[in-house]
């Protein structure tokens, strides 16, 4: 029996998102921006994708640009305003616990001449509404604010940060890196006062490489991609017609029965993280309850690198994480982490257990039946 605990890195594909992809992949594989039939036809599957999606955010279909996922989303949110607003200011916020592609392309631009404000986060990885005001300026042009963070599942303010950000200055761009909250959250943009939110369709058993970003209409922005000006301009390159048909089914799917899925990971969440802590000298980092996402758990196994205690579980067909997949290389490296006041040996011993709709509390189990074993043996042969 195979234990996919990882869903934060990625889902498995719906049958029917997966069955959608394969037909406009070899049956309706026309180009949209083709004026023949065949284009014309794929172009209705990319049309009926951003209906469903504004659908769910209770958007205009024209304010989805689709992307090739979160981390271009992310980039074109970020770069894209900055570069579109620096006639105002030069001064942008974000936080201390920011997904790689957001912190990376915050260290690009403070290459650039930009001033960067990082808020830091209490030990439950929440951002302070206090530092956000305080933090605000006039020449503010962005600022850029995860909604529930990869690793730890933190749940930040949102709605609160958008309505202080724009009460400061209407014109300061907000965005929202929803990519582990979409399809876990009922999201409303306009009413969160958010002006641009990235999202994934892996992360919602869509398919890989393609995602969209939400840019509230009016919202200064330019592009980062030239070509042929697919989008209105705004994203050029041909449209990925399959993937983009596949995640519109995927968000459907996910949404129809939001309450049901959320609730299910919730009693799981609390289910594991209570009896993660009945096992020897192991500590829950974050929240627990319907104040954090529902799909997350992150945990310290003082004693055991995280590296070791993941393969351990690997060999008993369990699978899980040792920080976020897109910084895979270094997996003890985590500014989260370290933001939230874990010591060195607590961070190198974190492991990620990530949930979906279909992770079952047999599951749970026996991973929980693993850990209790491996732990004590692992222990014997390397502390720290």
């Amino acid at each position: 029996m195979q234990i996919y605990l990882d869903n934060s890195a990625t889902t498995a594909c719906s049958e029917a998102a997966a069955d959608l992809v394969a037909r406009l992949l070899t049956e309706e594989f026309g180009n949209p921006s083709s004026m023949h039939v065949k284009g014309v036809e794929a172009e209705k599957y990319v049309k009926t994708a951003a209906a469903d999606i504004a659908a769910t955010l209770r958007c205009k279909e024209k304010e989805i640009v689709f992307t090739s996922g979160g981390t271009e989303s992310n980039n074109l949110a970020i770069l894209g305003s900055a570069m579109a607003n620096r006639r105002s200011g030069k001064h942008i916020i974000t936080t201390a616990i920011e997904h790689p592609s957001v912190k990376n392309t915050m260290l690009f631009l403070e290459e650039q001449g930009f001033e960067i404000s990082w808020l830091s986060v209490d030990a439950d990885g929440e951002i302070s509404l206090r530092e956000l005001s305080e933090a605000l300026r006039d020449d503010t042009i962005l600022v850029s604010v995860m909604m529930v963070n990869n690793e730890i599942g933190s749940l930040q303010p949102v709605a609160e940060a958008g309505r202080l950000i724009h009460e400061r200055n209407p014109e300061t761009v907000f965005h929202v890196d929803a990519v582990q909250a979409y399809g876990k959250f009922r999201i409303a943009p306009k009413k969160m006062n958010v002006d641009l939110l990235s999202v994934s369709g892996h992360k919602i058993h869509g398919p890989k490489g393609v995602g969209f970003l939400y840019i509230r209409e009016k919202t200064k922005i330019r592009p980062i991609l030239f070509g042929g000006g697919q989008q209105k301009n705004m994203r050029s390159g041909t449209i990925n017609a399959p993937g983009i048909a596949g995640m519109g089914v995927a968000a459907r799917e996910i949404y129809k029965d939001l309450d049901t899925g959320t609730d299910r990971m919730y009693a799981l969440k609390e289910y594991f993280s209570e009896k993660l802590l009945t096992l020897e000298r192991v500590s829950v980092n974050g929240k627990i309850g319907r104040d954090s996402a529902p799909h997350i758990v992150s945990a310290s196994f003082p004693g055991v690198r995280s590296e070791v205690l993941l393969h351990a579980l690997e060999d008993r067909g369990i699978y899980v994480s040792a920080g976020s997949a897109c910084a895979s290389a270094h997996p003890s490296d985590s500014s989260t982490l370290a933001a939230i006041g874990l010591d060195s040996r607590h961070q190198e011993s974190t492991l990620r257990f990530s949930f979906s709709i279909h992770t079952t509390k047999e599951e749970l189990d026996r991973t929980l039946k693993a850990l209790a074993e491996l732990l004590p043996v692992l222990r014997r042969y390397r502390r720290f």
